[in-house]
């Protein structure tokens, strides 16, 4: 048996937390420099409010609602996340972290032992509860594919009432019939507008279908999901969140920038990120974009990528900084306010598999890093950087409704009067 835990609404779940205040009003979270609506609360999806609307064209209406409003806070999600997860790995023999709020579990010998996994799935929910003031949806499948959707359900369709079970065809259809062929776990709107041609509009469509033309017809990976969706095991965890081919770090500014050393403090700090998510990973770059713009709205607009090319991969962050400084110069330009920039390895290797340049000395200097993420990772990001990265506060985000870091700094630690 398998399961999928996963948080409600994370982000404005975890701004709850520490403020008993807010929860049982409508939260929104922002996304970087408050643009969009990335997260909002069950309270206000009841109010209508969509996901991924600009803050500015809705804040009146968010206003008028009494709504709570708050930048994106990653230190303190990131804490939550962690000592959720731990919570829901005592659950299990096996657990695999597939993202910041979401957990697959899987049951080896648990099957002699549980007789209602409803049961057993209400005590994991009250346990993260208990633990962590985090509200989560439980799903148990026979396959991961399975688990996910009736993740899907218990948090998303009625009756399931926050847990429910897909291990058996009764089961398996009355979950599979209510969801669209798109919120099948790996089926894509453009993949799912394809199978709506051919009449598959459920995921119980899709489970009908037979697997050897499914992959015929679209990919083995579709031929995959319809056998897992009828109970039959094929992925892995391996297979379940592989390594990115590609890793970006862009941002727009809080505020315009103009001088040649703010751009460049800016790039090598998302060169910084880059570098730290590569050596996360395993994988080193071949080729990095460095870039910046002013914006779209600008009667000049401007608009510079530049391509860099390593003689041998690395994940170093002294030469991604190097790099970005060999071309900064064609980056730049005199006058241009600039409103985002970014960097972005775009070609990566393994560090496992990676072949070396017999004229040219190694440079990686991997107990260096090392070093560096561990200070970093028990510290806090940024604890150590370098010299060029400076203390400039004009680049960085603009949040003007951060939460406290209640979990991240000693001021912010939460007081209790008794």
């Amino acid at each position: 048996m398998y399961a999928l835990v996963d948080a409600v609404s994370f982000y404005a779940s975890c701004e709850k937390v520490f403020d008993p205040s807010i929860r049982n009003r409508p939260v929104v979270v922002l996304t970087n420099n408050d643009g969009c609506i990335c997260a909002v609360c069950p309270i206000g999806r009841r109010l209508g409010i969509p996901k991924f609307k600009p803050y500015f064209q809705i804040k009146h209406f968010l206003a008028k609602h009494h709504v709570v409003v708050r930048s994106s806070n990653y230190a303190l999600y990131a804490d939550l996340s962690d000592k959720m997860m731990h919570v829901i790995g005592r659950f299990c023999d096996n657990q695999y972290v597939y993202s910041i709020d979401e957990s697959f579990l899987q049951f080896k010998n648990y099957n002699q032992i549980i007789n209602d996994w409803h049961k057993y799935g209400h005590e994991i929910r009250r346990a993260v509860w208990q633990e962590t003031r985090l509200p989560v949806g439980v799903g148990f499948g026979s396959t991961p594919t399975l688990a996910k959707a009736a993740n899907h359900a218990a948090k998303k369709l009625g009756g399931y009432n926050g847990v429910a079970v897909a291990d058996d065809v009764t089961s398996r259809k009355d979950i599979l019939s209510k969801m669209a062929v798109t919120d099948v776990w790996g089926i894509g709107s453009r993949l799912g507008k394809r199978l709506n041609v051919l009449g598959i509009n459920s995921a119980w469509d899709l489970a009908n279908q037979s697997p050897k033309t499914m992959r015929s017809q679209f990919s083995v990976m579709v031929e995959r999901t319809v056998n897992e969706l009828n109970g039959i095991v094929c992925l892995n965890w391996d297979e379940v969140k592989q390594a990115k081919k590609e890793i970006f770090s862009t941002r727009s500014f809080g505020q315009r920038i103009n001088e040649e050393h703010q751009l460049k403090a800016a790039l090598v700090s998302h060169g910084g990120i880059v570098g730290r998510k590569l050596r996360q990973q395993h994988s080193r770059v071949k080729q990095l974009v460095i870039s910046a713009a002013s914006s779209p709205h600008d009667d000049n607009y401007y608009h510079k990528s530049i391509i860099y090319e390593f003689l041998v991969a690395t994940d170093n962050t002294l030469n991604i900084a190097n790099a970005i400084s060999a071309v900064f110069d064609r980056v730049y330009a005199g006058g241009v306010n600039f409103y985002r920039c970014g960097v972005g390895a775009i070609e990566l290797e393994s560090t496992q598999f990676q072949q070396g340049d017999l004229f040219s000395l190694n440079e990686e200097d991997p107990e260096l890093m090392r070093c560096y993420d561990g200070i970093n990772n028990r510290y806090g990001n940024d604890t150590l950087q370098l010299a060029v990265q400076g203390k400039i506060d004009k680049w960085h985000m603009r949040r003007e409704f951060l939460s406290p870091s209640f979990t991240s700094k000693w001021r912010d630690i939460p007081k209790i009067s008794c």
